[in-house]
């Protein structure tokens, strides 16, 4: 018997299917405990008898179907399973079956891709405390200036990001956009390379850009639209995005100049919890008065990036993993003498200094530090049970 409680690990694998229709094998361990899932994947294979937490009986029946193999290897629910998406939420079933075409799936494997893409995306903000259930959230819209997100975190898939109408579609349906998140004062664009470098489609991505500025507009009020999350399966994805950028022939349509600020994810633990601290209020004013005293922190530009200076030493946070500021902290570093100090993750510092070039000093700090810092915990252990 298996109880869809919230939180444990089978509601936790039915709620991401409900939203995105299938979710990559290889990333189970997004979820928690790889060796507890693939145990719990494969026990789902079979038939079993589900109840409420109250209780409440809800059948018998096989929850999951596994196809594919290697890094294609995918999850999707069972036809007989649909039923349990009623546990969920009396919205869940009929998303479903809109995003799925009926639980209808493309053996392509681009959309395979794609809804992976999608999938690790939803799992990543899910553990972070962004809520993630578009059959919860108000729909977007863009006929009048009004507060249409909720005052918290929140995730909207691409499709409801893209769909809007025709034409909006038009612009964006081909960019590598995963989804948006909201959260207080901040629209992010959310994309995900997973383990190779981003191709930025171009103009794409650049309508994107603005698609979102009007989207914030007209849904949350005075949210800032000029920043995109990068998820990557490691960290020297983000080195070789950032080289890659370098080589580019239209400095226009660079990454960085599309988006100002880029916080690079890993998709690991540190990761995640990096994705909560960017979705607290008033997260950028937030750090800096945690890592810096007041005497060192600087309120207005100079000629180059920095928030803290100590005597005559420039110092940069890193801590928000935001990439693009990088591309522009070392352009001027290459004209300027000035000490330089970056501060870091230690799990950042290996590829902020390959990056900089040994040009500034780096300075490390425990992301348990900062969180401890801002009154967070490191985040509830997963319930290891289904």
């Amino acid at each position: 018997m298996i109880t869809l409680r919230p939180g444990s690990h089978v509601w936790r694998l039915l709620l991401l299917l409900a939203i995105c229709g299938e979710y990559p094998y290889r990333s189970l361990h997004l979820l928690g405990s790889v060796r507890t899932l693939e145990e719990l994947v494969r026990r789902l294979e079979v038939v079993q008898h589900f109840r409420t937490p109250a209780g409440a009986d809800l059948g018998a029946c096989k929850m999951l179907t596994t196809s594919g193999r290697g890094n294609r290897r995918t999850i999707r629910l069972y036809r007989s399973a649909l039923p349990l998406l009623q546990a969920l939420h009396p919205a869940a079933l009929s998303w479903y079956l809109a995003a799925t075409g009926g639980h209808r799936f493309s053996g392509s494997v681009s959309h395979v891709e794609r809804n992976h893409r999608v999938a690790e995306s939803v799992a990543i903000c899910m553990g972070a405390g962004v809520e993630t259930r578009p059959f919860l959230l108000p729909p977007l819209q863009k006929q009048a200036i009004r507060q249409v997100v909720p005052a918290y975190a929140c995730f909207y898939p691409a499709k409801s990001v893209k769909q809007l109408d025709n034409t909006e579609m038009n612009k964006t349906i081909f960019t590598r956009l995963t989804g948006a998140i909201f959260s207080p004062g901040y629209c992010y664009a959310v994309y995900n390379t997973r383990d190779a470098v981003m191709k930025w489609s171009g103009m794409g991505e650049f309508k994107t850009a603005r698609h979102l500025e009007e989207l914030a507009r007209m849904n949350a009020g005075p949210a800032r639209a000029d920043h995109a999350i990068l998820l990557g399966e490691h960290m020297d994805l983000a080195l070789q995005t950032l080289l890659e950028s370098d080589k580019s022939r239209r400095m226009e349509l660079r990454f960085d100049r599309i988006y100002p600020h880029v916080h690079f994810i890993p998709m690991t633990e540190q990761g995640t919890r990096l994705l909560r601290l960017l979705t607290l209020s008033d997260w950028h004013e937030q750090v800096l008065a945690a890592v810096f005293p007041e005497r060192m922190r600087v309120r207005m530009p100079g000629v180059m990036e920095y928030d803290a200076q100590d005597g005559n030493t420039l110092i940069l946070s890193h801590l928000d993993g935001d990439i693009a500021r990088l591309v522009r902290v070392r352009q001027a570093l290459e004209y300027s003498g000035a000490p330089y100090e970056i501060l870091c993750y230690p799990w950042q510092s290996q590829f902020v200094d390959r990056y900089i070039g040994g040009r500034a000093q780096l300075r490390e700090i425990g992301l348990p530090d900062l969180e401890d810092a801002l009154g967070l915990g490191a985040g509830e252990e997963a319930d290891e049970g289904s």
